[in-house]
């Protein structure tokens, strides 16, 4: 997959604040190939938020092994479950493999902050 663009990139930065505002959880995005495996990898990502961390969510995206990781802080995990993130990522996963980066990242973002505000 291709990088985004600039006003991709804003896109996707927009789409990350509104679901911070309307949850009040942390989120962030890693895109790239991620070092060491991409779940240890996701988890360090997290682990390295520190303090803002049980309030977070972090989603890597491997663009070149083709993978996707959401990993949730202790609080922000109350209010988004396994299975709505594996839901979420399979969603992700299915916009990524018809080759739009940009709408899976946007549709999986929204929807991760509409699931953890509708459970606030």
């Amino acid at each position: 997959m291709r990088p985004l663009t600039a006003p991709q990139a804003d896109d996707v930065r927009q789409a990350l604040l509104i679901a911070e505002r309307r949850s009040g959880l942390r989120f962030g995005l890693f895109l790239g190939e991620p070092e060491d495996g991409r779940r240890h990898f996701a988890e360090r990502l997290h682990a390295a938020l520190g303090e803002e961390a049980d309030d977070a969510v972090v989603v890597l995206v491997d663009l070149n092994g083709r993978g996707l990781e959401i990993v949730t802080g202790q609080n922000a995990r109350r209010r988004l479950s396994d299975g709505t993130c594996r839901m979420v990522a399979m969603s992700m996963a299915t916009a990524f493999g018809a080759g739009d980066l940009v709408g899976g990242l946007l549709h999986g973002i929204a929807a991760l902050g509409e699931q953890a505000t509708a459970r606030r």
